[in-house]
């Protein structure tokens, strides 16, 4: 088969298009034809060598495709309710940026009715991150305000549309005021451009001085003691991603005073079985809402992953290049 090896750390052009043999399901897997894939920043973090490949996961990065079910553990599919020919979507550890693809069996959901494989492979890493962090973790309820630093990026998108459907108010930051607008239209009740606007401030005025329920913080660093200062009592901070650093100094006396919970997760080198049940409260209770088409796909760019230079050396340029407004995939 065809894949995008990462042929040493560095730049985008270290990604080459290269032959490789196919993957073999095993218990509980099946074998998916690859017809999209979804680019994420930890992609990135692994071309550049900052975040190494879990155990017994491939070298190949990738961490969501989708396509057609070619083979696979005939039980396991049975129990889920698939069959070979039938069209997936699928988060993985590894392994995506590939012609064919192994994926656990728990980890795959069916394609949404009239989604094509590009829509369908931008949603798994996003909706398992965000359903995650921000309904199992941060526990956000029906009117309660969310922040999410970064509305723009894929994981922005999702957090901006799950949050209005579960009847929340939402705050986005964003780095322009095109990025902004375009949060709006996704539903965000307000958004912050945070090179023109001090967003503490901004929350703070929005919320008539109450603060925001939950943060979605995906930068960390200096970031941590700015959101403290703008979350409301019983407030709950979940960090996702560090880009602004792990160092983080902030006011514990706020923490104590408004019983603020600071905490974070990394999804990749969990076990099956916890992303396994995120896939089934995903099918029960988000799937109808993309079904319906009250949650969409948000793709800014989809590139061809075969040729030279690779679609994925160009798509990670766009990645880095933050210009991006949701999602993008490669097609094979």
């Amino acid at each position: 088969m065809k894949a995008i090896e990462i042929t040493s750390y560095g730049a985008p052009e270290v990604l080459r298009v290269a032959e490789r043999p196919a993957p073999v399901a095993g218990a509980g897997e099946l074998l998916i034809r690859v017809a999209a894939s979804g680019v994420n920043r930890p992609d990135v973090l692994q071309r550049t060598g900052n975040y190494p490949v879990p155990p017994g996961a491939s070298d190949l990065p990738g961490l969501e495709v989708a396509g057609e079910i070619v083979s696979g553990d005939a039980a396991a599919m049975r129990e889920a309710g698939f069959a070979v020919g039938d069209r997936v979507c699928a988060l993985i550890a590894g392994g995506g940026y590939a012609e064919l693809c192994v994926a656990p069996v728990a980890q795959c959901l069916p394609v949404p009715k009239g989604w094509s494989d590009a829509e369908a492979a931008s949603l798994p890493e996003t909706f398992f991150t965000v359903w995650s962090n921000v309904f199992d973790r941060a526990r956000l309820q029906k009117g309660e305000t969310l922040l999410i630093q970064g509305g723009s990026s894929g994981i922005g998108v999702t957090a901006i549309q799950l949050g209005k459907a579960f009847g929340a108010t939402v705050i986005v930051t964003a780095g322009s005021d095109d990025k902004c607008e375009a949060c709006r239209k996704l539903g965000a009740d307000h958004a912050i451009n945070y090179k023109t606007s001090d967003f503490v401030e901004e929350v703070k005025r929005l919320t008539g001085g109450k603060g925001v329920d939950v943060v979605l913080d995906m930068v960390a660093g200096a970031y941590v003691p700015r959101e403290i200062e703008c979350m409301a009592e019983d407030g709950r901070l979940v960090i996702i991603a560090v880009q602004g650093g792990t160092k983080s100094e902030f006011n514990a006396g706020l923490v104590l005073r408004r019983r603020l919970t600071i905490t974070g997760s990394t999804l990749r080198p969990r076990p099956v079985e916890f992303k396994g049940a995120i896939a089934k409260a995903l099918r029960e209770k988000v799937w109808p809402l993309l079904e319906s088409g009250a949650v969409k796909p948000v793709i800014h760019s989809t590139f061809a992953a075969q040729g030279e230079p690779s679609g994925a050396a160009q798509a990670h340029v766009l990645m880095e290049s933050n210009q991006h407004i949701g999602k993008i995939v490669l097609t094979w």
